[in-house]
């Protein structure tokens, strides 16, 4: 806020201007009067002030119009309206759309300058909470964040990464759901030459199709129901940056011939346009599928999928990669701590031992998450196993079989032997094991029946 703010107080009465001048004028703003809305509208096509001061009734534009105009220059340039009782109703619509006040007339001077004075100490707040973001948002872009582990698989993966970071090539992450896809895509951003650009991030998966190219390429006007302006799309945004796509053996063939497009022409077409827009920025994408697989069967489009895997990096899974367990639980807890203003909790000794026992088929993930609810749960400074989820801490349910099999086993035995140890190794995920089994999951569990109600 400057010494002598500016104010652009608005009435269509000369005298009420002239007063109302005057008063402003010796509190110590610079006061600039516009005589009706379309003056005030003039008045806003020369400069933009600190603040707005205006009437609500005024013939051809009133005060809501010229507090529209302001929003439209500015989201948060300050308004405050002068009305009268009868115009109550006005005002409140007033104060729906923006306006910082409003005050009813006969008003008391000092009062008014006091609201004033808020509106302009709000607008102060605002600019700054909005610079200091910003500033946070740059320091995280170039804050160098590197992810946990000392295990030879997440070395060999890390050893990789840092090679392949300051290069522009293109990145395919696989690995399975919660192995930290993004968390390297992020720590690959940091180190590259394009750190000081922004890292965009969207999940292929998540979208219809018809949103997801919007999301991704744009959009022209009109293009299709709801397209009421021109939209430029995330790849344009991205420019200079990193952008990292999530699940990207979820799109479909007409999304993966544009990716395409993206990679060998550096230049994508938004949705309903004709004229390419150029595209600079760094491709990293992830996914959790067999891309070679879906290749083969007509699902993922060859030329995309090799102008992809470029660089290939892939993610173990944690239970091959025990030794860093206890690393990032402490990491977790520690950041979670650090969130809440608490001190870090430390893991009792059968705790850890639950959790280093554990297979962990959601990956990182599912450790962070069971961490964070055992944090929640323990009001004490160490978390016991009962504070963990009941799936870390049961052990395997008894066999299905019997320990000594007969000699000569049957078909039936020897599937059901099978889908016992499959089932043990999902850590009793029935979904998980019967993707691995390669049956549908209700025959899976047609079968469990049958076998809880065999003799």
């Amino acid at each position: 806020m400057s010494e002598r703010p500016s104010l652009l107080i608005v009435d269509d009465e000369a005298a009420i201007l002239e007063s109302l001048r005057i008063l402003f004028k010796n509190e110590g703003f610079e006061v600039v009067v516009a005589r009706g809305g379309n003056a005030a509208l003039e008045a806003l096509e020369r400069a933009t002030p600190e603040l707005i001061l205006t009437d609500v009734r005024m013939p051809s534009v009133n005060g809501i119009d010229v507090l529209t105009a302001a929003k439209q220059r500015d989201a948060d340039l300050p308004v405050v309206l002068m009305t009268a009782q009868a115009e109550l109703k006005t005002a409140i619509e007033g104060i729906n759309r923006g306006a910082f006040h409003y005050i009813q007339k006969p008003f008391d001077n000092d009062e008014l300058v006091s609201i004033c004075r808020r509106a302009l100490e709000n607008r102060k707040l605002k600019t700054e909470n909005r610079v200091l973001k910003q500033e946070i948002q740059r320091r995280e872009r170039t804050q160098i964040v590197k992810p946990i582990g000392v295990s030879k698989p997440f070395r060999d993966v890390m050893r990789m990464v840092e090679t392949v970071a300051p290069t522009d090539s293109t990145v395919l992450i696989q690995g399975e759901s919660g192995t930290g896809k993004e968390v390297i895509a992020r720590y690959i951003h940091a180190l590259s030459t394009r750190a000081q650009g922004s890292f965009f991030s969207i999940n292929c998966g998540a979208l219809p199709e018809g949103i997801l190219e919007s999301e991704l390429f744009g959009h022209v006007k009109g293009s299709f129901t709801g397209a009421v302006r021109d939209h430029a799309g995330l790849f344009a945004a991205a420019a200079g940056g990193s952008f990292f796509l999530d699940e990207i053996g979820e799109t479909t063939p007409a999304t993966q011939i544009k990716l395409l497009r993206v990679l060998q022409e550096r230049e994508a077409i938004p949705v309903g346009g004709t004229q390419p827009v150029p595209v600079d920025v760094r491709l990293i994408a992830a996914t959790n599928r067999d891309l070679e697989d879906d290749m083969k069967r007509g699902r993922f489009r060859s030329d995309l999928y090799y102008r992809l895997n470029v660089i290939a990096l892939h993610l173990p899974l944690l239970r091959d990669r025990r030794d860093d367990i206890p690393l990032l639980a402490d990491a977790f807890l520690r950041r979670m701590a650090s969130e809440r203003g608490e001190t870090p909790k430390a893991i009792g000794a059968d705790a850890m031992a639950a959790i280093l026992e554990y297979d962990w088929p959601g990956n990182v993930r599912e450790l962070e998450n069971a961490l964070e609810r055992a944090a929640t749960l323990t009001k004490g400074d160490e978390i016991a196993a009962a504070a963990l989820p009941a799936r870390v801490t049961e052990r395997p349910a008894p066999s299905l079989v019997a320990d000594r099999p007969a000699a000569n086993p049957t078909l039936d035995v020897v599937e059901r032997a099978y889908i016992t140890w499959v089932l043990q190794r999902e850590g009793g995920n029935k979904t998980r094991a019967a993707e691995v089994l390669g049956i549908d999951p209700s025959t899976l569990y047609r079968k469990l029946a049958r076998y809880d109600e065999a003799p």
